[in-house]
C-alpha cells in the first residue's frame, strides 16, 4: 500500500504535516477527513513514478478510446493493454499506461491507479470515482472525451488566433535589433565628422553602440529580467493582482471573463451529470478556471450552497463570471435541467470565446502596426535630422 506525504489543514485552520498509507488519495482523504482535516496536498513517499501531466488532446484520446472499449464489454485490464499496444503512441505515454495498468493487476482501481501517477487532473480523477461508484464508467469516460474535447478545440482557436500577432511583434524587435546593430554603424563615420548631434540621435548611436561592443551584457541583463519576472509571478500575492487585472483590463477583460465562464460551465456541467454532489462538483469545478482571484471566491459559494442559498444566487457573487451564467442556471433550476442548462451555457461561452479572440486579434494587429510604425520612425527622424542640418549650415554658410 502506497505511504503518503500529505499537507493537511485542520477546523481551526492550522496546518498540518505527515505520513500515512492509503490505497490512494481518495481513501487518504478520507481517513484525514475523520480525523477533523481537510488534505491540501498529497505526494507518494515511496516508489510512484511521475509522469509529465497529459494535454487536453491526450486526455481527450485516451478518453474516447476507453469508453469504446469499455461500452463493447471489453474489461478495463483488457481495455488498458489494447491501448498501451497501438501504434504511434509515444513511449513516454506507453510507459504511463502500463504503469496504471500494473497498478489495475495488483487490484487498485482505476481512479486510484491514475492518481498515483500525478498527471491526470482532478476532474478527471473525480468523475471517475463517480462513474467507479454508480457502475457507468463507459459513459462517463464518453463524456469525458467531449469535455477535453472542447476544452483543446478552445485553446486552439486562442493559440491560432494569437499566432499573427505573435509572429508580428517578434519580427518588429528583430527589423530593430537588425537595423540598430548592423545599419546605424555605417553612418558612424559620418556623424564622427560633425561638430554636434541631436538628443536622440546621441541615444540611439549609444544603444546601437552598447549592442554591438557589449552585446552578451544585453543577453545577461534579458535572461536576468526573464528570471526575475519568472520568480516574482510564482509569489501568491503578485499572481493574484495579475489575475485581478485579467478580469478587470479593458478589452482583454471582457475575453477572459468568458473562456472563464465557458470553462466552469463545461466543468461543473460534466461533473454534474455523472453524480457527483453540487458542493464536490463545485469546489473541482472552481480549480480549473485558472485564475486564482475567482478560484479564491469558491470558498464563499461552496458555504453559501451548503447553507441552503440557490446556485444561481451563489454565483452571481463571484467577480470574474459573465451575469448570463447564472441567469442560465436560475432557468436550469426552475425546470429541473440544470445539467442541459450547463452544457447549453458552455457552448454559447466557448462560440461567444471564439468571436471575442477574433475582435481581440483584429485590434491588436493595428496597434502592433502602429507600435512598429512610430519605432522605426523614431529612427529613420534620429538619422536624417543630423544629416537635415548639416545640409542646412553648409547653405548657410555658402550665403
Amino acid at each position: 500500500m502506497p505511504n503518503f506525504r500529505y499537507t493537511a489543514k485542520s477546523m481551526e485552520g492550522k496546518i498540518q504535516k505527515g505520513t500515512m498509507e492509503a490505497a490512494g488519495e481518495s481513501a487518504l482523504q478520507q481517513m484525514l477527513k475523520e480525523q477533523g482535516l481537510y488534505l491540501i496536498e498529497a505526494k507518494d513517499a515511496v516508489s510512484a513514478k511521475k509522469h509529465k501531466k497529459l494535454t487536453a488532446r491526450q486526455l481527450s484520446e485516451f478518453s474516447k478510446e476507453l469508453s469504446t472499449l469499455l461500452a463493447s464489454g471489453v474489461s478495463i485490464v483488457r481495455a488498458l493493454e489494447i491501448i498501451a499496444e497501438e501504434e504511434g503512441i509515444s513511449p513516454v505515454t506507453k510507459a504511463l499506461y502500463l504503469d496504471i495498468l500494473a497498478e489495475l493487476k495488483r487490484g487498485l482501481s482505476l481512479s486510484e491507479a491514475m492518481e498515483q501517477r500525478q498527471c491526470f487532473p482532478e476532474l478527471m480523477l473525480g468523475m471517475i470515482r463517480s462513474g467507479e461508484g454508480s457502475g457507468n464508467i463507459d459513459a462517463v469516460m464518453n463524456r469525458l472525451a467531449l469535455h477535453y474535447e472542447r476544452e483543446n478545440r478552445l485553446r486552439q482557436q486562442v493559440h491560432s488566433a494569437m499566432t499573427y500577432p505573435m509572429v508580428l511583434l517578434v519580427m518588429s524587435i528583430l527589423v530593430v535589433i537588425l537595423i540598430v546593430t548592423f545599419i546605424l554603424p555605417q553612418f558612424e563615420e559620418l556623424f564622427a565628422e560633425m561638430e554636434s548631434l541631436p538628443v536622440v540621435t546621441e541615444i540611439l548611436m549609444g544603444i546601437s553602440d552598447f549592442l554591438v561592443q557589449q552585446w552578451y551584457v544585453a543577453l545577461l541583463a534579458v535572461f536576468l529580467l526573464f528570471i526575475i519576472l519568472r520568480t516574482v509571478g510564482k509569489i501568491y500575492k503578485v499572481r493574484r493582482t495579475i489575475d485581478y487585472i485579467k478580469v478587470h483590463m479593458p478589452v482583454a477583460g471582457k475575453l477572459n471573463k468568458v473562456i472563464y465562464t465557458a470553462r466552469f460551465s463545461r466543468t461543473l456541467s460534466s461533473l454534474y451529470s455523472s453524480g457527483m454532489p453540487i458542493a464536490q462538483a463545485l469546489q473541482t469545478a472552481g480549480g480549473t478556471v485558472g485564475n486564482i482571484y475567482v478560484e479564491e471566491q469558491f470558498d464563499k459559494v461552496i458555504a453559501m450552497v451548503r447553507s441552503g442559498i440557490p446556485l444561481s444566487q451563489a454565483l452571481r457573487e463571484v467577480d470574474g463570471f459573465l451575469r448570463k451564467l447564472s441567469s442560465t442556471i436560475l432557468v436550469g433550476e426552475e425546470s429541473g435541467r440544470l445539467d442541459i442548462m450547463l452544457d447549453s451555457i458552455a457552448m454559447t461561452m466557448e462560440e461567444e470565446a471564439e468571436a471575442a479572440t477574433k475582435r481581440l486579434v483584429t485590434l491588436l494587429e493595428p496597434i502592433l502596426i502602429c507600435i512598429m510604425a512610430l519605432v522605426v520612425g523614431f529612427i529613420i527622424i534620429a538619422v536624417m535630422l543630423p544629416i537635415y542640418e548639416s545640409y542646412g549650415a553648409i547653405e548657410g554658410s555658402a550665403y
